[in-house]
């Protein structure tokens, strides 16, 4: 069956889908797996006849939006993405109907640099950063570590993206706590996964600086190449943050590439009480944050910073494509959208296709502004600090960090429990089961922890109450047996 869109058929179609999106966020719905049997014959052959635009709508709200996962709900604390917010929601599909791609010369593609801008002052980077969006952090840092293979290499005189490697040992160092996108970067770039150096932690999981130093210095007398030094602006684990400052002039000194890993917790910025630890981040070559984490997006975009992006240029450039460049006229002279790429983002990245993202950022910040992401941020940092506070006055529960952003690390505690860590894991999988909440776990120093993580901005103090009274309920409950 061939479909001829109709005038406002868009439009009615999103209005139905809005509502029922609309409905589902607001309800406390049982879990999909729970009503497993209402979809799962959504499983059938691939059709030979279509049924048409109306039936497709209608299947599409019945029978497949009712049981999606439970990440919009606010009952969500698990991990550091969840459901996104209204507003970059909906700048995403208009840009899937009107600027497809990030390319041309449209209002889109002039946004898609000024939200790069104002989320670079937002997160308190250096003004002559400049940047492009990605599909998330993996890639922003695999971007941000091509562009320190090439400072490194090319400064050893020889090109890695013309000439691959010539198999020097080289090495990049980051904290045991580092995001295992560092390993995997390290993977896909040829430099190997070994070459990632794990620096100890202090107490709080923070990098020590002493021991980078001494391993810095072990590496240059044996003639290792230094790639980069990675700090971490909120590790994905406990929230620590890394002595950004110190790093940073020991990388400085040593002309290393200094790169910051803020996919999460660079928003952190704004919370005026905590805004000291990420002093430094002047010292930084290359920057990564997330807006589908802590900014609310659609999940699919990350933002990577660098001081000079012909850096990115020469890493990842393409080679010429006639069907491409024959298309274009000079930058002086473009009078259709058409007739220029507008900035280069494909030649600073691994993406040639790409969406539209920068308008999700720009919508979040034209609605909120820096003073309603700095509420957001506080509140949620809030929660953690609360959540510490309640488990370390609890008798019964025992807080296991102290927060420096918005997660939390804790745990039930009883004399008469032989192992700790078996017992808060069967608790952490009970309290899934019998409520709305999802939170996840972690290992702080051996012990098995409760980690509530808080940046779903559909949570209120009277969800985080109630999931600790749960955890302690279902806890005591699991004691007695």
């Amino acid at each position: 069956m061939t479909h001829t869109p109709s005038t406002g058929e868009v439009g009615s179609a999103l209005e139905s889908v809005g509502k029922q999106i609309d409905s589902i966020i607001a309800a406390d719905k049982p879990d999909a797996v729970v009503l497993k049997s209402k979809w799962q014959d959504l499983r059938e052959e691939l059709p030979q006849k279509g049924v048409g635009f109306d039936a497709t709508v209608n299947e599409l709200i019945e029978r497949v939006m009712p049981f999606g996962n439970r990440m919009s709900d606010p009952g969500f604390i698990g991990w550091i993405t969840s459901g996104p917010t209204s507003i970059p929601t909906i700048a995403a599909t208009a840009a899937s109907f009107l600027a497809p791609q990030r390319s041309g010369i449209s209002a889109f593609n002039l946004i898609e640099e000024l939200s790069l801008e104002w989320l670079a002052r937002l997160c308190g980077l250096p003004g002559e950063m400049k940047g492009l969006y990605s599909s998330g952090g993996s890639t922003a840092n695999l971007v941000a570590l091509g562009a320190a293979r090439q400072k490194a290499f090319v400064s050893a005189e020889l090109d890695p993206a013309m000439h691959g490697l010539d198999g020097r040992p080289v090495a990049i160092y980051a904290s045991s706590e580092a995001h295992h996108t560092i390993a995997r970067s390290a993977a896909v770039l040829g430099l190997g996964r070994r070459s990632v150096r794990s620096v100890p932690i202090d107490s709080r999981q923070r990098i020590r600086v002493d021991a980078l130093e001494s391993m810095l210095q072990e590496d240059l007398a044996g003639g290792c190449l230094p790639i980069a030094i990675v700090a971490s602006a909120g590790t994905t684990n406990t929230g620590a943050i890394d002595p950004i400052e110190e790093i940073g002039a020991i990388a400085s000194a040593l002309d290393v590439w200094f790169h910051v890993d803020g996919a999460y917790g660079l928003p952190g910025f704004l919370d005026e009480r905590v805004a000291d630890r990420f002093s430094g981040l002047d010292f930084a070559d290359s920057a990564i944050v997330d807006p589908h984490k802590w900014l609310g997006a659609p999940v699919g975009i990350g933002a990577t910073y660098v001081k000079d992006r012909s850096i990115l240029f020469d890493a990842f450039t393409q080679e010429p494509a006639p069907y491409l460049e024959g298309s274009f006229v000079a930058e002086d002279d473009v009078q259709t959208s058409f007739e220029s790429m507008g900035i280069p983002y494909s030649e600073f990245g691994v993406e040639l296709s790409s969406p539209s993202r920068g308008v999700q950022v720009w919508a979040i910040l034209k609605e909120l502004g820096v003073e309603g992401m700095r509420r957001r941020v506080k509140t949620d940092n809030d929660f953690a600090s609360y959540t510490a506070r309640f488990a370390s006055e609890h008798p019964r529960l025992e807080s296991l960090t102290e927060p420096e952003l918005s997660i939390a690390c804790f745990r039930y505690v009883d004399d008469a429990i032989d192992d700790l860590n078996a017992f808060n894991q069967n608790l952490l999988v009970e309290v899934r089961r019998r409520s709305r909440y999802i939170v996840s776990s972690t290992v702080v120093a051996g012990q098995y922890a409760i980690r509530p993580c808080y940046i779903n901005a559909r949570t209120r103090q009277d969800h985080v109450d109630e999931f600790l009274r749960l955890v302690v309920e279902v806890g005591d409950e699991l004691a007695a047996t």
